[in-house]
């Protein structure tokens, strides 16, 4: 009784300090809904969990075969797509095939780790919201089935805003290829997917490269007609007007680089995060130095061994991990990390 008691005690204090009520029912007049600055590490899953169809299940409609042929027709055989009536799910281990971490010194000492049953819901049937959606986790999925961030390292940004502390091209955070390794060693972009797209089969302005959690699609720097698109054509989620879909996104060569926000509508509930490796302490809280390390590279073997080594102040580091051999979904990891003060540790994680 005393120990409820004290629990009842301490969560009162803790909704007066930071102003939330029993039942705030509460509105706000801001038409931009901004992410949730959530300072958890790795983020939170998902509120309601999908019910993806299997590919004998899946129905077919003309949305549902633009979202298909996107993916096929760029040769990404390992990349799932089947529908229902109101999304097609995206379906990957967000790992892409192309060279990754490579070119990074703003390192967070992550690396990616195949995800497991991770699928995006994309809307077949999109509409412009009248608000607009900032997320502190994926707002859509490339066509290779990795996931498609803002420009920001994690926390809240002010869409009207740009601030270059966030920005993780600026701070040296991301890859040639655009993406990195998040907190839950799971690899996604920020920025555009230059890699992916010169590995495609059909590159041209008109392809579309990946597609918003909204349903709208993502181009790359030009117009679908191959036209430039001019300073002040894209909006502040880095979109604009599309005759054929309504609405379009763009990459740009200048920030915010890719998606930056939703312009449709969307159930942030559904919306899938890469679960974090089970058991692995060591690398919860991983806080590398800030300014920064030297010679990084990722390097993948045949036998499925991934090593990501670096330089800080001349001594040499890493982590390393291959496929367990004993349990499924697991890795066998070792690493000598900047965070744990050179410390050799060793486990085995799973997904």
């Amino acid at each position: 009784m005393r120990n409820n008691i004290l629990f009842s005690v301490t969560i009162l204090i803790l909704m007066v300090n930071t102003g939330i009520s029993a039942q705030d029912n509460s509105t706000h007049e801001n038409p931009i809904k901004t992410k949730e600055n959530d300072k958890q590490r790795p983020p939170k899953k998902p509120d309601v969990q999908l019910n993806v169809p299997s590919e004998s299940e899946s129905i077919n409609s003309e949305a549902c075969s633009r979202i298909k042929a996107s993916v096929a027709t760029a040769g990404f055989k390992d990349v799932t797509v089947t529908c229902d009536k109101t999304y097609a799910y995206v379906q990957s281990d967000t790992y892409p095939d192309h060279s990754l971490m490579n070119g990074i010194t703003g390192t967070n000492e992550q690396i990616p780790v195949p995800a497991l049953n991770y699928a995006a819901p994309i809307l077949l049937h999109p509409e412009i919201s009248d608000t607009k959606t900032s997320i502190d986790a994926a707002l859509g999925v490339a066509i290779n089935g990795v996931p498609i961030y803002d420009y920001s390292a994690q926390g809240e940004i002010d869409l009207h805003g740009y601030d270059a502390t966030k920005d993780t091209t600026k701070l040296g955070q991301l890859d040639e290829c655009g993406g990195h390794a998040g907190r839950g060693d799971d690899y996604h972009y920020h920025a555009k997917p230059t890699c992916m797209i010169d590995s495609m089969e059909n590159v041209t302005d008109a392809t579309i490269i990946g597609w918003g959690y909204d349903g709208f699609p993502l181009y790359g720097d030009a117009n679908p007609d191959g036209s430039a698109i001019t300073k002040g054509d894209l909006d502040v989620c880095n979109g604009q007007a599309d005759k054929q879909f309504g609405y379009r996104y763009h990459t740009s060569v200048e920030a915010p680089y890719i998606i930056q926000c939703l312009v449709g509508k969307v159930d942030t509930s559904i919306l899938p995060r890469v679960a974090p490796l089970k058991g692995a302490a060591a690398r919860a809280d991983l806080r590398p130095p800030r300014e920064g390390v030297e010679n990084l590279k990722h390097v993948k073997k045949e036998d499925g061994t991934r090593t990501l080594n670096y330089t800080y102040k001349g001594t040499e580091y890493y982590t390393r991990f291959k496929p367990s051999e004993t349990k499924a979904n697991c890795y066998d990891f070792e690493q000598k990390t900047i965070s744990n003060n050179g410390a050799v540790e060793s486990g085995t994680y799973c997904r």
